[in-house]
């Protein structure tokens, strides 16, 4: 018998993870806080809980992928929260992007009721969720991520433990700090060379033919080009993904300055969207300016 799945969380991620669990035969059982998203789930044979705490109690695996900490601690500490019906020897996966240090917490409220905890943020954007081609970078114990790799299976190509609980939300921070400042140095290269009156596509297609083949290159630069900025990976969550990494920066004492300047073009492009967008919309940073007359060095 396979174990039975609880599934809290059914966004851009979520959905595509959690239809993957069900094509794998799971018995899945889902929250979310939109109860809409559930339906089409629902259709497919899952059970849809009632509450984070009845979704936890029915599982023997929990997997949680939420926006940000606010919304992780409300789902596991708030009301009815997913925490007070964790069962005895369960697990927890949290796939959400969240801090290194509520990660350790939710560690310990877990050790607490005899459950065990994996920090396992996801990388592979929603096309690999949708193909189950995810890679997990996971923190917590070695013999746990053993236990529920068929889970995972289900849902990604590969699993790294990288260390102790924390250590996956360390390693996917630095990770989102690379996919930002590669994005922000694109879109700032292609801002100089069309002030200079050189089309956008021309830098595109020297890059492509003398370096190595890269996402920021085989994904976003279309997407920067087209002007097409549909959320494949929202900006107001790399913007969240930043903030957490300068967050721990400072606790850990190493200076970042790139990323607290990248930070700032990206805080203000959030600022000024009124609709959801990808974070390749961080062009518009020098759309904004271009009509601004550049200055002497």
């Amino acid at each position: 018998m396979k174990p039975t799945v609880g599934f809290i969380g059914l966004g851009l991620m979520g959905s595509p993870m959690a239809q993957n669990l069900l094509r794998a035969g799971f018995p899945l059982v889902v929250w979310n806080r939109t109860a809409k998203r559930a339906e089409a789930l629902a259709q497919e044979g899952a059970r849809v809980a009632g509450s984070p705490r009845e979704a936890a109690a029915a599982a023997d695996v929990l997997v949680t992928i939420v926006s940000d900490p606010p919304a992780l601690e409300q789902v596991l500490w708030g009301p009815n929260g997913a925490l007070g019906g964790l069962p005895q020897g369960s697990v927890l996966i949290d796939s959400s992007t969240v801090s290194p240090a509520l990660a350790r917490q939710i560690a310990a409220a877990c050790a607490e009721r005899s459950a065990e905890f994996l920090d396992a943020p996801v990388t592979g954007g929603t096309w690999g969720a949708e193909k189950g081609e995810l890679v997990f970078i996971v923190g917590g114990k070695r013999e746990v991520l053993e236990r529920v790799e068929p889970v995972l299976a289900a849902m990604g190509k590969r699993f790294f433990h990288v260390g102790p609980a924390g250590a996956g939300q360390t390693v996917k921070l630095a990770m989102n700090m690379i996919l930002a400042l590669e994005v922000q140095a694109l879109t700032e290269a292609l801002a100089l060379v069309t002030r200079a009156g050189v089309p956008a596509e021309r830098l595109v297609e020297v890059m492509q033919s003398s370096m190595a083949r890269a996402p920021v290159l085989d994904v976003k630069a279309p997407v920067i080009l087209s002007g097409n900025f549909a959320p494949s990976f929202p900006l107001r969550l790399m913007h969240k993904d930043l903030g957490l990494a300068l967050d721990l920066s400072k606790e850990l004492g190493v200076p970042l300055p790139a990323t607290s300047a990248a930070y700032g073009t990206y805080t203000a492009v959030k600022d000024a969207a009124t609709e959801d967008v990808d974070y390749a919309a961080v062009a518009r940073f020098w759309e904004r300016a271009s009509t601004s007359r550049p200055s002497s060095r």
